[in-house]
């Protein structure tokens, strides 16, 4: 089975009130999640989204099901593919010898993801129509709202 996730993270200033949501595509059914938090930032929203649609994955599929993640945010999508591989080997610290942000999430995420043996990362561009993407930002909308 092919597993779809569209992810989306946001916040009303940056840091402040925040919100996130995701899509999940598998056997003929979308299952929408959401949350946020009072005081926030957007990367911490991109990333929160991501790890809970992966933990709703791990917790109610197969993690030996293809698992594709869109998302449109490019810290995520390379933080995750690439950058990652580098702040492990140097203790966590960034390119510039800096504690890397969001170590945390960061860290939840990578153990997410190694549990899945097929595991693809996208990028998609936002506010471009795409439908899942669109639905994403919704909810991620929603969440603000909430969280003012």
């Amino acid at each position: 089975m092919e597993i779809v996730i569209y992810t989306d993270g946001g916040c009303s200033g940056n840091p402040g009130p925040g919100g996130w949501g995701c899509v999940i595509l598998a056997n003929s059914s979308e299952t929408k999640l959401s949350g946020g938090e009072r005081q926030t930032t957007n990367n911490r929203m991109e990333l929160t989204a991501a790890i809970q649609a992966l933990k709703f994955c791990k917790d109610n599929y197969s993690v030996s099901d293809g698992v594709s993640v869109f998302s449109d945010s490019q810290y995520v999508k390379n933080g995750i593919t690439s950058w990652i591989k580098s702040w492990k080997i140097k203790g966590w610290k960034n390119a510039a010898k800096q504690p890397v942000k969001n170590q945390d999430l960061w860290m939840e995420l990578d153990s997410l993801a190694s549990a899945f043996s097929d595991l693809k990362w996208n990028w998609v561009k936002g506010h471009a129509g795409i439908k899942y993407n669109e639905i994403c930002d919704s909810l991620c909308g929603i969440e603000i709202e909430k969280h003012r």
